[in-house]
């Protein structure tokens, strides 16, 4: 039985970060390896071949510190040669990848200095590395608003490296690297599926509820949804606005209250919800709205399959995104709706539209669900990182 070390941020609730969401989905779902996870405390409920290594002392986004980071690589040290695969499950920078390279991957100093710089075709370590432990980075974004090209060839380590688009897939390849895969996040399809009956925060059966999820600060999107909910509202009498958004730093906290003052001066404060505390579920969120949006701007930061879409796709949840790039790899105009970014009136214009055309709005939900069942499918996914872990 192979032994695979998910190297993440803590595994524990709440479950409000895609990467290590997706490492925990994933676990439940592998067979006949151990697994071995990072956790923060011990979680229930797991299958017998998933082996849990407390290892941090805080699970909270906004209290990953350099104690928590320094937990991870402790861990990682003291527990080198002892996984047949390190898999990481984190955007790659110039700090992490050098401590992995020369620091856990190495077993001295001696083999540090002598040590080759990654080639296409995969990781090249001196004969004095641990050539034991295979590794795989799943690269959700290769963050190109940092990062020159020469800088993601030092980034980059593993003897596999796996993104979540084609686009991704297509850059590194250009670049020089031939050990790349593709392979889509999967989610649970049990757990984000469409629901009927759902009532909660404040809304009614009545209610027209636009759903939210992303960032106040990153990603450009906040003002147009704002903005476009006010021109909804004056149509439709019922509209709803929910903001499933996390306060991540003071900057966050300032467009939080810079859009509360917007709301009530709109007269909108009392038909918005707030989902930020971590108590929500994300599947309760998606069930409780009608069309969920995601006019971004841009994606600094934003995994290449943002989780927030595809989730709310699987929930049957019309979904409407704006005409990026990389969004348009898994959107099309059968399973989503495409307004030019940064145009709060034509997202006022595509919500209007679903609201006024209920067959329309259901069917682009159908197959949003149809599309998550054939590329996001979790248990899909896990066969595909099963057979992965086998034939490295």
């Amino acid at each position: 039985m192979k032994k695979i070390l998910l190297i993440t941020r803590p595994i524990a609730p709440p479950w409000d970060e895609g990467s290590k969401n997706f490492a925990y989905s994933l676990a439940k779902n592998l067979e006949g390896i151990e697994v071995n996870l990072m956790t923060k405390g011990i979680l229930p409920e797991l299958p017998q071949n998933v082996r849990q290594h407390s290892v941090y002392t805080t699970s909270k986004i906004a209290d990953f510190n350099l104690e928590q980071k320094l937990r991870s690589l402790f861990f990682q040290f003291k527990t080198r040669g002892q996984f047949d695969i390190n898999h990481y499950f984190f955007t790659p920078t110039r700090l992490n990848s050098f401590l992995i390279k020369y620091f856990l991957l190495s077993r001295n100093l001696k083999a540090l200095i002598r040590m080759s710089p990654v080639r296409s075709g995969g990781s090249r370590r001196d004969s004095g590395a641990n050539n034991l432990t295979k590794t795989i980075q799943t690269v959700a974004t290769l963050r190109e608003d940092l990062w020159s090209d020469q800088d993601l060839k030092k980034l980059m380590f593993a003897d596999l490296i796996i993104t979540y688009s084609d686009y991704s897939k297509e850059k590194l390849n250009k670049l020089g690297f031939q050990n790349v895969k593709r392979v889509y996040p999967g989610i649970d399809l049990e757990l984000f599926a469409p629901r009927t009956g759902a009532t909660n925060a404040g809304h009614a059966n009545k209610d027209f509820v636009i759903n939210f999820t992303g960032e106040y600060v990153r990603l450009g999107a906040i003002d147009a949804v704002i903005d476009s909910f006010i021109e909804v509202s004056r149509k439709i009498p019922y509209a709803r606005l929910s903001l499933a958004v996390r306060v991540k730093n003071e900057k966050d906290a300032a467009k939080k209250k810079e859009i509360i003052e917007k709301l009530i001066k709109n007269g909108l404060l009392e038909k918005t919800a707030f989902h930020d505390d971590g108590t929500y579920q994300m599947k309760d969120i998606y069930n409780l709205c009608d069309v969920s949006v995601f006019p971004v701007e841009n994606m600094r930061g934003k995994f290449d399959v943002p989780l927030a879409v595809i989730e709310a796709m699987a929930c049957e949840k019309p979904v409407i995104l704006s005409n990026i790039p990389i969004l348009k790899e898994f959107a099309n105009e059968r399973n989503s709706v495409t307004i030019e970014k940064g145009n709060a009136a034509a997202l006022a214009s595509a919500i209007l539209d679903l609201y006024h055309n209920p067959e329309k709005c259901a069917a682009i939900g159908r197959e949003a669900r149809k599309y998550a069942e054939e590329n996001f499918d979790i248990k899909k996914i896990a066969e595909i990182y099963q057979q992965i872990y086998g034939e490295l």
